[in-house]
């Protein structure tokens, strides 16, 4: 069996992790992270016949039996993970209909998934009835988007609006937009259905007063999404006191969409 702490998963996970903690969006133990993994990539580092010990999940999730999942912990603090990855990730199986995950690896400390578990999993089969090739669910704290959802309105095509016209970029990252979700108590299975409900037409859904989640088809493609959004954020709210002499019509985000191949969300431009 080969050393787990040298799976390109695992390495990848860890890294993309502290970049987040670094650029601020995971303060404390805030944010959570899980990637979808095929078999094929976990059998030669964990014996995948021996299950630790089985943790409830509190849901139910058949599209996603037997599906493997590497999850960040509940109350892991995102700049030790580099330092503990066996105490803050865990690689777990759903079985059971998804009504249990069982521990392959991971959580040492005798801890368990991230309290969001639900939100993650339910939006993993959102995703991938819409995009086979997604994978990676993340969510953080992103200051600016997170003070965005103070000032402007929460409708969700003028939001998404708003940030395509911050600066070029949004256009080519985030053509589906952005959707919106009012304040809502966290770690809750029915914050998790209503985020994977907006999951089916975006992968960007931001949480008013907390913070985003994002999907991608990697851990690359989940954090640049959610570093784009957050830039346009910030630049939004350096100018929103100001006049605006002049911004990204749409028919300038109708002209970027199609030179990039971006296919724009029915409907969202005039």
């Amino acid at each position: 069996m080969k050393d787990i702490m040298t799976a390109p998963f695992l390495v990848k996970t860890v890294r993309t992790i502290t970049e987040m903690y670094r650029h601020g969006w995971d303060e404390r133990n805030g944010g959570n992270v899980s990637l979808l993994l095929d078999e094929v990539e976990v059998k030669d580092y964990v014996d995948i016949t021996k299950v630790l010990r089985t943790i409830p999940t509190g849901f139910e999730a058949p599209e996603l039996d037997g599906r493997y999942f590497l999850v960040t912990s509940t109350g892991s603090y995102f700049r030790n993970v580099q330092y503990e990855p066996e105490k803050d990730l865990g690689l777990l199986r759903l079985a059971d209909g998804g009504r249990t995950a069982e521990l392959l690896w991971g959580y040492e400390d005798g801890g368990k998934f991230t309290s969001e578990f639900a939100a993650h999993i339910l939006s993993h089969k959102s995703r991938l009835s819409v995009d086979p090739q997604n994978r990676v669910i993340m969510h953080s704290h992103p200051a600016n988007l997170i003070a965005m959802t103070y000032v402007h309105g929460l409708d969700e095509r003028e939001f998404t609006r708003t940030l395509w016209r911050m600066e070029t970029e949004c256009m080519i990252v985030f053509p589906d937009g952005v959707n919106v979700l009012p304040w809502m108590l966290c770690g809750t299975n029915e914050i998790g259905e209503a985020t994977a409900e907006k999951m089916k037409t975006a992968r960007l859904v931001v949480w008013a007063q907390h913070g985003i989640y994002g999907a991608g088809s990697d851990l690359d493609e989940a954090f640049g999404l959610i570093e784009t959004a957050d830039k346009a954020a910030e630049i939004y709210l350096k100018i929103a006191h100001l006049p605006v002499k002049q911004t990204l019509t749409d028919e300038d985000l109708r002209l970027i969409a199609g030179h990039f191949g971006g296919k724009v969300r029915e409907g969202w431009l005039d």
